[in-house]
């Protein structure tokens, strides 16, 4: 196994970045992955899509979760241990139209902070935002239909942090975000947070 395969790990994290073709699915290889991760024999991860279609590991390996994100040619896969974890990832291009998709889509503090960057740098910190908001609503399990616009994020000393977020989200505090570099041409971010005590199981 390679380094890279074995995965890196940022805190409750580990998590691995592998080419893959745009063109193939990305689920068999990430479960693939986990399955290593875990131990298992390949095909055996107890998997199951909850109704909004997070996937959820089930008994006996029910203290992990995980999550994966495929763009560009490249494929990332999170395991987090003890944590809700979710993962997005996406390929370095222009972005031309991010302010008027940021206007559309994200909160308006977001939206102005865009506003008043120049193009290059706004298009970058919109990759950012996004990457964010989506590893978060991942994690929790929405996805992006719950509206980029319920969670807001300013940056900090240590990069990005949820500063507001609706209810239904918890607390801003009780997420953590990394944002990294995965590989050449991508930027990425990893949400974790302990599982709500109300979660079923």
């Amino acid at each position: 196994m390679s380094a890279t395969d074995a995965g890196h790990a940022i805190g409750p994290i580990r998590w691995a970045w592998h080419p893959h073709p745009r063109t193939q699915p990305a689920e068999i290889a990430a479960l693939h992955w986990l399955e290593r991760r875990l131990g298992l024999a390949r095909d055996t991860l107890p998997l199951v899509r909850e109704a909004r279609g997070r996937p959820r590991i089930q008994p006996p390996a029910g203290g992990y979760d995980a999550s994966w994100s495929h763009s560009g040619e490249g494929l990332l896969v999170a395991l987090g241990e003890g944590v809700e974890v979710g993962v997005d990832m996406e390929w370095r291009r222009a972005r031309p139209r991010a302010l008027e998709l940021a206007q559309r889509y994200f909160a308006a503090s977001e939206t102005q902070w865009l506003a008043s960057l120049p193009q290059a740098a706004c298009e970058d910190v919109f990759l950012r935002l996004w990457c964010a908001k989506e590893a978060v609503l991942k994690a929790d399990g929405y996805g992006l239909a719950f509206g980029l616009h319920r969670l807001a994020f300013v940056e900090s000393d240590h990069g990005l942090t949820l500063g507001v977020c609706d209810p239904a989200l918890g607390q801003p505090q009780d997420w953590h975000l990394h944002e990294f570099v995965p590989s050449l041409g991508y930027v990425a971010a990893i949400a974790w947070r302990s599982p709500p005590l109300n979660r079923s199981s």
